[in-house]
């Protein structure tokens, strides 16, 4: 299965962009480790630089990512330019990308602009986190924090934005997306509530996971869903 590093930029003594109050690095924080829980729900492995508002330096970012073998590298991010002067999302991959980088960026470019956001681009920049990490490496900037029509759509649709950050990873993975089980009624009329832990496309891909999730105590059943 693969296994991905999730960046969330600044932190700690280092706010990031500022407007209003608003921290560039809470904004990612927050929605980045809902795209990770998101994504673990599907089976796959997220690491993250930081999981609190702490202060992580761009060198010991990509220490991280280099000390583990990643499919990919996603750092987070918001963008600022001057107050109410510019809006949309971009995201960038370091210079003459990969193939692998450049699909997962159009694809994470794509989903967002879906959702109202400007269209600024898929783009090219020589970032540190992208210049330093090993694995495919892509950084998106979701939005303008100093633009309120983006920090309005940034709040208004914040669930949909991590579903569909977490449908572009996981397509560009090659695996599907399932929708959160419903809470279900059992017989006895209690509630109880299914975890889907992942879609595979090979069985025996699906085969393994059932087997880890028995070996940690979990009960686990292999469905077949037919698209």
């Amino acid at each position: 299965m693969a296994r991905l590093c999730f960046d969330y930029g600044h932190g700690g003594e280092d706010p990031g962009a500022t407007y209003n109050g608003r921290k560039e690095s809470n904004d990612v924080l927050s929605i980045g480790r809902a795209v990770a829980a998101e994504v673990r729900r599907h089976g796959v492995t997220v690491d993250e630089t930081r999981t609190t508002d702490a202060t992580v330096s761009l060198n010991n970012r990509s220490k991280f990512e280099n000390r583990n073998t990643y499919d990919y590298f996603i750092s987070f991010h918001r963008n600022a330019y001057q107050p109410e002067k510019a809006r949309g999302v971009e995201t960038y991959t370091y210079l003459n990308p990969g193939t692998k980088s450049k699909s997962l960026a159009q694809r994470i470019q794509t989903a967002l602009v879906a959702l109202g956001f400007t269209d600024r681009g898929v783009k090219e920049a020589n970032y540190h986190v992208l210049r330093e990490t090993k694995a495919p490496a892509v950084l998106v900037e979701i939005g303008f924090i100093d633009n309120t029509g983006d920090n309005n759509l940034f709040d208004s649709k914040t669930n949909e934005i991590i579903k569909a950050l977490a449908k572009a990873i996981l397509a560009q993975i090659g695996v599907d997306y399932i929708e959160a089980s419903a809470p279900i009624q059992s017989a006895s009329g209690e509630t109880l509530y299914r975890v889907m832990a992942g879609s595979y496309k090979v069985r025996e891909n699906a085969e393994n996971q059932v087997k880890k999730l028995k070996a940690a105590g979990f009960d686990a059943v292999i469905m077949i869903f037919n698209k």
